[in-house]
Formats: C-alpha cells, sequence, structure tokens
C-alpha cells in the first residue's frame, strides 16, 4: 500500500488566466477602444459639413442643435447597450460582443455615409441619427466587453492597467483627427469611411480568441449577489458623479472643431488632437499618479483642472491662448473616465460587469443630454446676436462667422460649472478616505 502524499506545506500562486493569450486580448481590447474613438474624432471632423449639407437646409435656425443631437446620440446607444448588456455579459458572452461591435461601427458609418441614397429632405436627418445611434451602440459594446476584461486578468493593477487601456481611446481621436486635417481635400464621405479598417483589424482578431469568465463570474459570487452592490451608498456617489465627469470631458471633445474653430484662429479639431495626446501619454503613468494620491484624490485634481479649463477655452481668442486653456481642461480630463471605472471596480469587485456597466451608462447618458444643450445654448446666442432668429437668413455669410464666433465660448462656460461641483463630493471622499488611513482596494476573497 502506497504512502499518501504529503500535502504542500505553503499555497501555491496559480495565475487562472494563464492558459488564455494576454497579449492579445489587451491588443484587440485596444484596437476596440481605438476603433471607437477614430469614428468619434471623424464624425466630429465632418460635423459642419454635415450640418451645412442636410441640416442647414432643413432648419437653419435650429441646425446647430440637430447636429448637436447627432454627435450626441451614439453616446445614447452606447448607454442603453452597456446598461443591457453588462449584467447578461457572462450570459452572452465576450466572444459574440466584440466582433459585433466592429460590425455595428461598420454598418452605422455605411449608413451615414448614403444618407442622401437611403432618404430625402427632412427624412435624412432620421437616418444619419440612425446610424449614429448604431455606432454608439457598436461603442456600447466595446465598453461592456473591455472594462471587465482587462479588470479580470489584470485584477492587482486595475487602477494602471484600465487608463493604459482607455489611452487608445484618445489614441483613436488623435488618428481620426490628423486624418481629416491632413486629409481635408477628401470629402466627407471618404473621411468616415477611413473608419472601416480599424473594425475590419478587429474583427480579424477575433476569430478563435478565447476570453475568460468575469473576475464575479469566476469568484462564484452570485447574480444576486452582484446586484446586492448597486445598493451601496458609496456607489450611488461614484454612478451620479460620473454624468458630470464624462460631461466635463467627452461632450466638449465632441464640440471643439465646431465651436472653436471660428475663435481661436485655428482648426480647432488639432485642439482635440493636442489634448487626445496629452490624455494618450498622461494616462500610461496613471499607476503612479494614483498609488500617491489615491484614485479619489486624482479625481479631485482633475476636476479642478477640467473646470479651469473649460472658462478658459470660452475666453481663448488666438493660437496661443487655445493651446494653453487646452492644456488646463486636457490635464484635468485626461485621468476621469477610467480612473471612475477602476474605482468602481475597486471598491465593489462583487458588483462586476454590472458595476461598470452602470458607470459607462452615466457617462454616457450625460453626453447625449449635454452636447444637444450645448447645440441650443450656441443657437439662442447666435440669434440673440442677431436680433432674432428671423433675422438669420438675412444675415451675409460673413457677418454671421462673426456672430457664430462671438457665441462659440457660451457652451464651453456652461460646462464649467460640472467638474466645479464634483470638487466638494470628491474632496469630501478623500477626506473620508484618509481618516481612515487611506482606502486599500477590495479584494475578493
Amino acid at each position: 500500500m502506497s504512502a499518501p502524499s504529503k500535502a504542500p506545506s505553503s499555497p501555491i500562486s496559480i495565475d487562472r488566466h494563464a492558459s488564455y493569450n494576454k497579449s492579445r486580448i489587451f491588443l484587440v481590447s485596444v484596437l476596440a477602444l481605438f476603433l471607437a474613438g477614430v469614428a468619434a474624432s471623424l464624425r466630429a471632423d465632418v460635423a459642419s459639413d454635415i450640418q451645412k449639407i442636410f441640416f442647414d437646409p432643413i432648419d437653419r435656425a435650429h441646425s446647430a442643435q440637430m447636429i448637436g443631437a447627432v454627435l450626441g446620440v451614439p453616446f445614447l446607444g452606447f448607454a442603453v447597450t452597456i446598461a443591457i448588456g453588462s449584467p447578461l455579459l457572462d450570459i452572452i458572452g465576450m466572444g459574440l460582443l466584440l466582433p459585433l461591435s466592429a460590425a455595428c461601427f461598420i454598418v452605422g458609418t455605411a449608413i451615414i455615409i448614403f444618407a442622401s441614397n437611403l432618404a430625402s429632405g427632412a427624412a435624412v436627418y432620421n437616418v444619419i441619427w440612425g446610424g449614429a445611434l448604431l455606432c454608439g451602440i457598436g461603442q456600447g459594446m466595446v465598453e461592456t466587453v473591455v472594462n471587465p476584461l482587462i479588470a479580470t486578468i489584470y485584477s492587482d493593477e486595475k487602477t494602471a492597467k484600465l487608463n493604459a487601456l482607455h489611452a487608445w481611446w484618445p489614441g483613436g481621436l488623435i488618428a481620426g483627427g490628423l486624418l481629416g486635417y491632413l486629409l481635408t481635400d477628401l470629402n466627407w464621405q471618404a473621411k468616415l469611411a477611413i473608419g472601416f479598417l480599424p473594425g475590419i483589424a478587429v474583427l480579424v482578431l477575433c476569430i478563435g480568441l478565447k476570453f475568460p469568465p468575469t473576475e464575479r463570474a469566476a469568484s462564484g459570487i452570485s447574480m444576486g449577489q452582484m446586484f446586492k452592490e448597486l445598493l451601496n451608498p458609496m456607489f450611488l456617489i461614484l454612478f451620479l458623479s460620473m454624468f458630470l465627469t464624462a460631461a466635463s470631458e467627452l461632450a466638449p471633445g465632441q464640440w471643439v472643431d465646431f465651436a472653436l474653430t471660428r475663435t481661436v484662429h485655428m482648426q480647432g479639431i488639432l485642439l482635440l488632437v493636442y489634448v487626445s495626446g496629452i490624455m494618450f501619454v498622461a494616462r500610461h503613468f496613471a499607476g503612479p499618479i494614483a498609488h500617491k494620491l489615491s484614485p479619489i484624490g486624482l479625481l479631485w485634481i482633475s476636476c479642478l483642472l477640467a473646470s479651469i479649463g473649460l472658462v478658459a477655452l470660452s475666453l481663448a481668442d488666438s493660437p496661443v491662448t487655445g493651446l494653453l486653456a487646452a492644456t488646463v481642461w486636457g490635464c484635468g480630463v485626461c485621468f476621469m473616465w477610467p480612473t471612475m471605472l477602476a474605482t468602481a471596480s475597486e471598491r465593489f469587485p462583487r458588483g462586476g460587469a454590472l458595476l461598470m456597466g452602470f458607470m459607462g451608462t452615466a457617462g454616457t447618458l450625460s453626453i447625449n443630454f449635454v452636447l444637444p444643450i450645448m447645440g441650443s445654448i450656441f443657437d439662442n446666442k447666435v440669434a440673440d446676436l442677431a436680433g432674432g432668429a428671423g433675422n438669420l437668413a438675412a444675415i451675409a455669410p460673413d457677418k454671421m462667422e462673426l456672430i457664430k464666433a462671438q457665441a462659440a465660448g457660451s457652451s464651453f462656460q456652461a460646462v464649467a460649472i460640472l467638474p466645479a461641483l464634483l470638487l466638494v463630493v470628491f474632496g469630501g471622499i478623500w477626506f473620508y478616505d484618509r481618516s481612515k488611513g487611506g482606502f486599500k482596494a477590495v479584494k475578493i476573497s
């Protein structure tokens, strides 16, 4: 009879994700976010063309509000998709949603490009709106998958890895913005079609790729326990705060080219590219900064700079002041989105993909609301300066450009209050954490 084997004297650390190709998973996640950034940047670049060709003939007095709605509706699609997909992620599967996201981007962009072939007159607005919505659904699928995916395979370094991942959203904005600027002679449809390329690459890279279950599912946390985390008061505070941080970052980013080109005497899209460059570089250093300040401390500093930067953007009237204002705003908003996601995941890991999805839903819903409001503020200011909406049609084009330049800063001033409100919220949480000896990330036992 053989002697019983000895139990090991100490536990052996096992990487439960060793069988997954982490580098390829990270690459396809990065490329999917890059695709979303490219698409958003190209939509912003051609916004003036779409407004002039399609919306001015429909309703010139409200055409800025209409283009604001088109730029904002992808975030509505994002919000609805991530709200539905996040709790069902382990059921539907990452391997289905991620390639499907790329397909949505491709089809949605094609609908916008061929809008004039699909409808005429006022109905074109609905077609363009629908194509933009489908692009937003694709982006929602991306965020539904990649945030819990990276939090799962890098569970001990969530803030650093999520910031590094989300560096590629501004990376996509940079690429799309530069392409839009350098390819000025291309028509707007050709510019949008550039977004097909990263979409196809995502589809190819997903072939045969094996995805892990989420951190919550792998740890045996039930769906009921996951939903209970929604009721935690601290999560509710973070959830509501996400409305304001996202609006401070993404809504002005979509509005920069349209509103500021007239005031800073350079292409506004170049300011977006410049700010995206700041974000791309800085997010790779988020881990050490958050370790020194804490994630909440980092968010407090971010809100302070974002509020100051938005006010400065509203007052900028030259390339130099535009760049200085954009630098302050960019340094403020660069860490907001991924650090908010990481904070929710570190404090409430049992909430899994659901809580991260709800954070994304809050952020994108706010943008869908804020962009049309920014457009409405712009329209109203233009009408006031013109002496009433009824006078718009009679104003000469060169004078109209001067009026629009005067009106451009008003929408940025309105948004500046949002991050300022969060100074009180994040300051209170930061002080509370420090009184308890500092926050430590919660681990699922």
